[in-house]
């Protein structure tokens, strides 16, 4: 047998796998290590996000890969399968994992499982803070000599023991000696597959069921087929029981051995009558209180992320964006003597396009930070369980709240998030309503309006249209559900983290993740929309200059689709052309709000009089609604048709979803008129 593996790859950099359970601090450790040096693509062949990041550790750079959260190599899920996958092949140097010593005996669970796969591997035993904290000691030595792996504590929250651990991975060349961890008839069994198969990985936990009961390790292996008969002769004569089948009888040898192991290495203190953990859930997951409870938390990010700081943030990169930025240029370029139609290009056309989208930057930022902070102190883990008992109400799965709530960020990996459901007709209501939730690039569109038409309650306004996004996703999903998504959903089950104050470097990192796209975005494709959006408003099809916009090429088709939308309220064809652009980029509404009404301006101060002067509160009410519900963005309708892999629900999906806002609008401004 092979003892070491190839630690360098073609770019002669080591690549260690981080793997662990969900919430055991895996990504917490990665940020820690990696900072602002990670990037976010695909793996090969799978739309599942793979995050990466280099580390230098002892001159050497070193790439870590964050693998999904899995509990054991027997996977469910999409994300769990790329997770086993990865783990299994030849392309990790070491393997990482990554234990949450106050779950101990659950964790260890995949942890025996990896050291049979005979890779290279070290264990992080992570928190070991809150293990302190409750008066345990763990001794060290004797669990790593019974893992026979080196082990290393750390605290990845607070970055103690994070460089330690990276020296003794990158120095981890040997495999672990082949073994299982079983006693009595388990390990009578072992003895015998070993002579069977000779000196290879673990050959009992493939013939527990995984790997498709041990065919595929024979014919890697180059065994014989008769192999396998002579294998399933040795379990069902060492490993029959009446009440469990073959994985059952692993896992239970597993969890004996586990059991064994803590006894012999972990002391514990006399366990307090309550946790401070347990003493917020029963207030926070409450029967009667959870859900207002979250209602009020949610109006608590809203009221701080577009409420007076919210405002006095924005107002702040609006003076500097027009007064300072936009106006300094424009003299630039008058005192240059440029032309007209540059100066309107730069400055109507691609300066007040983004600077548009950039004004809204610290409500953005604000708002992600408040979610970020809710994640990372665990109560998003206890939102998802409070929402479990409402959304099965609905025929969702309690699974479901993730990819909604990741909605309110940005609807693409939203729709990637699906993937956590087994259910396939789970996954695909999810996705069906989940473009619903009011991504961030809305947000702006209703920044503008409620200022303009609710300047007293604009923050109540924008709470309202999110509220109004998750009671229509999940009326759509009792409706979908009943008439064209029959089934059973899956059974929900969740690890509620317990209560921490969150890390600043990993609110600093989440943030400005987010807020990078944001920034990217407006400096690219936004960019680019506003460049065409403003041609598109200047010429006129025989490519002349028009003096009235209405004449130009835009003003043609906005003339032709607006009567579409006279029934909600807003039939100017401004207005239709900026839905339409819409759908490149939701930010690109207010942008070409602004190229068409305001001469470049998209401001409140600029807007408010041309826009009241085509619209009611009732009809900018009602045009909010349509934003929210109608066409997610491009970037959002080539995700939904690879999530779904089928042509006719990606149209039915984006078919509802437009003639839902068209209804919903038409209530809203009807109702809206008659107050």
């Amino acid at each position: 047998m092979q003892n070491s593996t190839a630690l360098e790859t073609e770019a002669n950099r080591p690549i260690i796998a981080l793997a662990g359970n969900p919430n055991c601090g895996k990504t917490t450790l990665f940020n820690q290590l990696t900072g602002s040096n990670q990037y976010v693509g695909n793996w090969a062949g799978v739309t599942v996000e793979k995050k990466s990041g280099i580390v230098t550790v002892e001159g050497q750079k070193v790439e870590v890969i964050d693998l999904p959260g899995i509990y054991s190599l027997s996977t469910y899920t999409m994300e769990e399968n790329v997770a086993r996958d990865y783990i299994e092949s030849d392309e990790p140097s070491v393997i990482v994992n990554i234990i949450d010593v106050s779950h101990l005996e659950r964790n260890l669970f995949l942890t025996l499982q990896l050291i049979e796969m005979n890779r290279p591997m070290v264990v992080a035993l992570n928190m070991m803070d809150v293990l302190t904290a409750r008066g345990d000691s763990l001794d060290i030595p004797t669990l790593a000599a019974e893992l026979g792996v080196p082990v290393v504590p750390i605290t990845a929250s607070r970055g103690i023991g994070t460089d330690e651990l990276m020296r003794v991975a990158i120095a981890q060349k040997e495999r672990p000696a082949p073994r299982c961890f079983y006693r009595t008839k388990l390990q009578t069994a072992l003895e015998k597959l070993a002579e069977l198969f000779g000196d290879v990985p673990c050959p009992m936990m493939h013939a527990a069921g995984y790997f498709d009961e041990g065919r595929s390790f024979v014919h890697s292996h180059s065994l014989p087929e008769e192999n396998l008969a002579e294998m399933d002769a040795i379990i069902e004569e060492y490993m029959a029981d009446e009440t469990m089948d073959r994985d059952m009888v692993i896992s239970a040898g597993k969890y004996d051995y586990i059991e064994a192991v803590i006894h012999r290495a972990v002391k514990k203190a006399p366990l307090p009558e309550i946790s401070t953990t347990e003493r917020i859930d029963r207030i926070v997951t409450n029967r009667v209180l959870a859900i207002p409870i979250f209602l009020l938390v949610m109006f608590t990010v809203f009221f701080v992320a577009f409420g007076p700081l919210g405002e006095w943030l924005k107002g702040v990169f609006e003076y500097l964006i027009n007064d300072v930025v936009i106006a300094g240029v424009n003299t630039l370029l008058n005192s240059a003597g440029a032309s007209p139609l540059v100066i309107s290009l730069v400055v109507n056309g691609m300066l007040a396009g983004v600077g548009s989208i950039l004004s809204f930057l610290p409500q953005i930022a604000l708002l992600f930070l408040m979610l970020s902070i809710l994640e990372d102190s665990g109560y998003m883990a206890r939102a998802a369980f409070i929402m479990d008992r409402l959304l099965g109400r609905f025929g969702l799965s309690g699974k479901s709240f993730i990819p909604m709530l990741m909605g309110f960020g940005c609807t693409v990996p939203a729709l990637m998030a699906s993937r956590t459901l087994e259910n396939n007709r789970d996954r695909r209501l999810t996705m069906m309503i989940t473009p619903f939730m009011s991504c961030s690039a809305r947000m702006p569109v209703y920044a503008i309006i409620a200022g303009i038409f609710f300047p007293k309650n604009t923050y109540l306004v924008i709470f309202s249209i999110y509220i109004l996004g998750i009671a229509f996703s999940l009326l759509s999903a009792m409706l979908l559900s009943k008439r064209v998504l029959k089934g059973e959903r899956s059974t929900f089950l969740l690890e509620l983290p317990e209560y921490r104050f969150p890390v600043p470097k990993n609110l600093w990192l989440h943030t400005w993740d987010k807020v990078k796209g944001f920034v990217v975005k407006a400096g690219t494709l936004l960019l680019v929309c506003f460049v065409a959006i403003w041609f598109l408003q200047t010429f006129d099809f025989s490519l002349h200059m028009v003096e009235n916009s209405a004449d130009s090429i835009f003003g043609h088709i906005g003339r032709f689709i607006a009567p579409v939308f006279a029934p909600l309220g807003f039939g100017d064809w401004r207005i239709a052309m900026a839905l339409l652009a819409g759908i490149i980029a939701k930010e690109a509404i207010v942008g070409t709000l602004g190229i068409l009404f305001a001469a470049g301006e998209a401001s409140i101060a600029s807007l408010s009089v041309p826009l009241a002067a085509v619209m009611s509160p009732a009809a900018a009410y009602a045009f909010m609604v349509f934003v929210l519900l109608y066409i997610p963005c491009v970037a959002a309708i080539a995700t939904l048709f690879k999530e779904m892999k089928n042509l006719k629900w990606t149209l039915f999906t984006l078919g509802y979803g437009l003639a839902s806002a068209w209804v919903v609008s038409f209530i809203v401004y009807q109702i809206g008129s008659l107050i």
